[in-house]
């Protein structure tokens, strides 16, 4: 079997970085290359959540030679989630509470059971309130000697992660996968034919997820239609506002579909634990006062569906952004005969060449920052139809540009 590390796609400096740290820390103290607490930064699909991961495993692993061996009890448990000294934080909603944090914190002040080390590994750190942001960071400052925090966020830009807590981590960046590299694994991993791995490879915006994504699932490519159709639309003022009408509600029904499953059994498992359908003598009891439990179940679900439609509407500008974008490299001419600048977009390089023939340099330009602003807007809880429909007039006034 191979090592946990062989999960990155094109971070050798980064394996080697993780593999050091890992091997100093072997003895259970602080040293050296080791560290209390770690930031991942690197673009979306680049794998910071996954390197995290494997450097959780790297630090519980029993066996004697090279951390991280994929084999030992320690690293297969971190890895499927269930090692009971590795705590992994995905949030859900919106933002990461106080509430939260605390109760994140109270773990992390325990020492590990039988691993070597207490772990908390924090993803998307950047969704932290200010608040829970400040308690955490009262933990970094004067860490347990056994714990180790490993946070994940997009940058190290103050918008992403406070200056502060940046400052008692240290920087493991990891950068955009090749597209031959995510191919590859495509190949080897997903047993894909070449030209499909590399199709999927050159539009996936360097994200190893969403490139097997778009090459093992059908809803997936026409979700990526949609969005890229919402550019040529453009021209046609009612059908474009019509194509971004129907982005919102395809974001919306992806976001039910992904929850309604987990909603359902999470409402079961709930239920059971009330004392639902019971008939002993404390049947009534139990179910007595159930309410604000249940109001609050519904209240983590709505927002965790809002959280998961509002993502799913990111990426989707992402793609429009990407063609405006294309066009702007194609009308500069670096992008032109297949040299400079690789296109987002490759497989629509007919589309992206007649835009750039139709709008001047300055009304493309206005498109990619309306689209910028759209997803802005949405960070700022402004309703989907509202964001979309002022983009969509700033895209049709630039046409004209």
């Amino acid at each position: 079997m191979a090592g946990v590390f062989d999960r990155l796609v094109g971070q050798d400096v980064v394996e080697s970085t993780l593999t050091a740290a890992a091997i100093d820390a072997r003895g259970g103290n602080i040293s050296g290359a080791m560290t209390h607490s770690w930031l991942f930064t690197g673009p979306p699909g680049s794998g910071r959540s996954v390197a995290a991961l494997c450097f959780a495993a790297a630090l519980q692993c029993t066996d004697e030679g090279t951390p991280g061996c994929g084999r030992c009890h320690a690293c297969t448990t971190t890895m499927a989630g269930t090692h009971g000294d590795v705590r992994r934080v995905i949030p859900e909603g919106l933002s990461i509470s106080t509430k939260e944090m605390r109760e994140i914190v109270q773990i992390a002040s325990r020492r590990p059971s039988t691993g070597r080390w207490q772990v908390v590994l924090i993803e998307d750190a950047d969704r932290l309130t200010e608040a829970a942001g400040n308690v955490l960071l009262k933990v970094v400052e004067e860490p347990p000697d056994r714990t180790v925090f490993l946070l994940c966020a997009p940058s190290v830009d103050p918008e992403d992660i406070s200056v502060t807590l940046r400052s008692r981590c240290r920087h493991v960046h990891l950068v955009t996968p090749s597209v031959p590299a995510i191919a590859q694994v495509l190949r080897d991993r997903d047993k894909l034919d070449e030209k499909t791995a590399t199709w999927a490879a050159s539009i996936s915006g360097g994200h190893v997820g969403r490139a097997r994504r778009l090459a093992t699932d059908e809803e997936a490519r026409a979700r990526r239609q949609r969005a890229v159709g919402l550019a040529a639309a453009v021209a046609r003022p009612g059908a474009a506002y019509a194509a971004a009408d129907e982005l919102v509600k395809s974001a919306d029904d992806e976001a039910k579909q992904m929850s309604a499953a987990r909603d359902e059994r999470e409402r079961d498992e709930l239920a059971t634990a009330l004392g639902a359908g019971g008939t002993g003598k404390g049947a009534a009891g139990a179910t007595r006062g159930s309410a604000g439990v249940l109001k609050d179940l519904e209240r983590r679900q709505k927002s965790r569906a809002t959280r998961t439609g509002r993502d799913a509407l990111d990426r989707a500008l992402i793609d429009v952004a990407g063609v405006y974008r294309d066009a702007l490299a194609v009308r500069f001419g670096a992008a032109r005969n297949g040299s400079g600048v690789a296109l987002t977009h490759p497989d629509l390089s007919d589309q992206i060449h007649d835009l750039a023939d139709r709008v001047r340099p300055e009304g493309l330009l206005r498109s990619v920052e309306a689209v910028l602003a759209c997803r802005e807007a949405l960070d700022l809880n402004v309703k989907p139809r509202f964001a979309l429909a002022a983009m969509v007039a700033t895209l049709i006034s630039a046409q004209s540009a």
